[in-house]
């Protein structure tokens, strides 16, 4: 018998979380748009960082476009329900937020020049919301796999943080975690709207610069 299930955008207790599987959700094998594997092993020249800004269709695009970017995938973290699909997600009873995977090579692209993208391209400062979406999934977030990188994300925070003050904006609810298991979400949301150019995306900023 499960807990009572949470208000929406309340994150569930690990008692209340669904109990997942196992087995991994089947999904694509390879990216839409440039073919590569979406899966691992990837190569060893490669950084991983995945972004939380709401709905993953529109934050995916936001990254696949860029050089430097060799892979990205949408799919769930920071939750407690092993392997969940879409619509237990969505019930806010695992935990998880949906994010975008970004494998990119630093040689090319450099964490720094993803952060920009990340703060500018989403409100930073709703909790579980983003815009029109409301729940634990549609967070800000910023996961990562080693120390040095969790430096560089909290201290963009703090800049960024300057920035909203400066524009007498609220403070950033962005949760900044490390070594967060991926899960891959099912394959028609990998590179949706390359899939469905004229699918939805929520995604919209602050209108606040990174860089002044």
């Amino acid at each position: 018998m499960f807990d009572r299930v949470p208000a929406k955008g309340v994150m569930p207790t690990p008692e209340q979380a669904l109990p997942g599987r196992e087995q991994s959700i089947v999904t694509a094998e390879s990216h839409f748009v440039n073919g590569a594997a979406l899966k691992p092993p990837f190569a060893a020249n490669l950084k991983q960082v995945l972004f939380g800004m709401g709905c993953f269709w529109g934050a995916e695009r936001k990254f696949w476009q860029l050089d430097g970017v060799a892979v990205t995938a949408v799919g769930y973290v920071a939750g407690y329900t092993p392997n969940p699909t879409y619509e237990e997600v969505c019930s806010g009873r695992t935990g998880h937020n949906e994010v975008v995977l970004v494998m990119y090579n630093p040689k090319q692209i450099s964490l720094d020049e993803l952060l920009v993208i990340f703060w500018e391209s989403h409100s930073p400062v709703q909790g579980m919301r983003q815009g029109n979406d409301t729940g634990t999934q549609y967070r800000s977030g910023i996961y990562l796999d080693n120390d040095q990188d969790a430096d560089i994300a909290r201290e963009s925070l703090l800049l960024y943080q300057t920035r909203l003050n400066n524009a007498a904006i609220s403070s950033i609810t962005t949760e900044i975690l490390m070594h967060t298991p991926f899960y891959y979400a099912e394959a028609y949301h990998q590179q949706y709207l390359a899939k469905n150019p004229q699918g939805y995306c929520g995604l919209g900023g602050t209108g606040v610069r990174y860089f002044e």
